[in-house]
């Protein structure tokens, strides 16, 4: 029996995170897209033509000239350890969108022109997200204009977002400062940095992360610190530890890694979009989600020399977060007061997370939800995995349990591997802890599912990059 949909009259458009949409030069060459099991050679790929796809001094809002082009989002999980976290992918999302709502993608095949109202905006994640909202902007107004011309009830669709990570930053200033909010309805945001990440000023300061050696070599490093937009994901919070107490990060001269023009400029671009003056004009809706619990660097010390150790805490308290995200930035959007949904999730797997979809079936149609199931119940579950092991070498899974969990100190809690058939064990460390030791992860990319056996159906998933053997020697920044 086919499951029935729920109707949206309006334009949904999602738009992914940085790295999140794939990339092509002049020639028509993909310079960024492979995922999946083709992610080491994607990076690779990524590796030899980083230098030119590194943007020139003084950009600030305006494109290259490079002839580089969006081409698609990417369907699968995806990444560059040293610049972007691991990302689930885009396809399951957009597949679950059509499949549940009254929505429909443009198929390959059809003319351009043809009218749909789910679509998947790709931009060049490279430039600023001022030069991304106006193409948001220019998208949107061609896709909405035909879609209400398809019938009388139509005439007033308005857009809804639906956004990962930095993508919500692009939708945000397309809205607030870009004229959007009068034709803009909701703003849905998964795990968008509204007061930035640790992560972006962790990748400026230090550098390619040690153990991508000669896939991608210091040049990413170099192309990193030469991006707008990663600047624009910095903490626009007090994060740096000192006396007398923490500093912004462009309240410090001389910061290593960081262009001081390009830093400024984010502050800038993070003060306009604190009060969603036009927004609140058009009663634009914002709807953020913040992933919850897991440990999250948050603020950051130097270690003595020119690289940034990062802590867990902001002045004493464990805020927590997705693992990429704190929750004092992803639901710190002007006029909203708590998130509208927060999951015990990692943020590259917010938009394919149980708990979201549950809510975006209410955020999207006034239609009442039909059963699909039964209920899920979120795993209370902190995961810490590391991003990228070589080869080889043991992937160390840790789990936390909070104190307020019935039994946290004897639930049975297990990892699964890529979608397999069997679970294994996570040792008891006593205190809410668990832990094990993965052996065996082959080359690329793998989808940890972390759960208990109370709940076998609730996990939180993590992603972890392994490095082929003749991958591991180098690195550094």
């Amino acid at each position: 029996m086919a499951t029935r949909r729920g109707r949206v009259d309006d334009l949904v458009v999602v738009v992914p995170g940085i790295m999140g949409s794939r990339l092509a030069d002049a020639d028509g060459r993909e310079v960024w897209g492979l995922s999946g099991r083709a992610l080491l050679r994607g990076i690779r790929t990524f590796g030899g033509s980083v230098t030119a796809l590194a943007l020139p001094a003084g950009l600030l809002d305006d494109h290259p000239g490079d002839g580089v082009r969006p081409v698609g989002v990417i369907p699968d999980v995806h990444g560059l350890p040293g610049l972007s976290s691991l990302v689930e992918g885009y396809t399951d999302l957009l597949d679950w969108l059509e499949r549940h709502f009254t929505l429909r993608r443009r198929l390959p095949d059809e003319d351009p022109r043809t009218p749909a109202n789910l679509i998947a905006f790709s931009y060049d994640w490279r430039l600023s997200c001022r030069y991304n909202a106006a193409r948001l902007g220019e998208r949107v107004a061609q896709e909405l204009g035909r879609w209400r011309q398809t019938a009388p009830g139509r005439a007033d669709a308005k857009a809804v977002f639906v956004c990962h990570s930095m993508g919500g930053l692009v939708a945000r200033q397309y809205v607030e400062q870009g004229g959007g909010a009068e034709i803009t309805r909701r703003v849905i945001t998964l795990g968008t940095p509204y007061r930035g990440s640790l992560d972006a000023l962790l990748y400026l300061v230090n550098g390619a992360r040690r153990g991508l050696g000669r896939l991608v070599g210091p040049a990413l490093s170099s192309f990193a610190r030469s991006l707008p937009s990663l600047h624009q994901l910095a903490p626009d919070y007090a994060c740096l530890a000192g006396a007398p107490a923490l500093r912004c990060a462009w309240e410090v001269t001389g910061l290593p890694g960081v262009d001081e023009e390009l830093l400024k400029d984010a502050q800038t671009f993070h003060c306009a979009l604190r009060e969603p003056a036009a927004g609140t004009a058009y009663a634009v809706e914002y709807l953020p989600v913040g992933g919850v619990l897991q440990p999250t660097p948050t603020t950051a010390e130097f270690d003595g020399g020119d690289r940034l150790a990062p802590l867990f805490t902001i002045e004493g308290e464990d805020e927590g977060g997705d693992g990429r995200v704190p929750c004092l930035s992803s639901a710190h959007v002007a006029g909203v007061r708590r998130p509208a949904c927060t999951p015990w999730e990692q943020h590259g797997s917010l938009q394919n997370n149980p708990a979201v979809r549950q809510a975006l079936w209410g955020w999207l149609t006034p239609e009442p939800r039909v059963h699909r199931g039964p209920e899920r119940r979120e795993a209370a579950l902190g995961v810490r995995v590391p991003e990228v092991v070589a080869e080889g070498e043991l992937c160390e899974v840790e789990v936390s349990v909070p104190r307020d969990v019935p039994g946290f100190e004897e639930l049975a809690v297990g990892v699964r591997v890529d979608g397999g058939d069997g679970w294994r064990p996570l040792r008891n460390r006593g205190g809410g802890r668990y832990a094990a030791a993965l052996r065996g992860l082959g080359a690329g990319a793998h989808r940890l599912e972390v759960g208990a056996r109370h709940a076998p159906g609730e996990t939180v998933t993590a992603l972890v990059l392994v490095l082929g053997r003749d991958s591991r020697a180098g690195g550094g920044a």
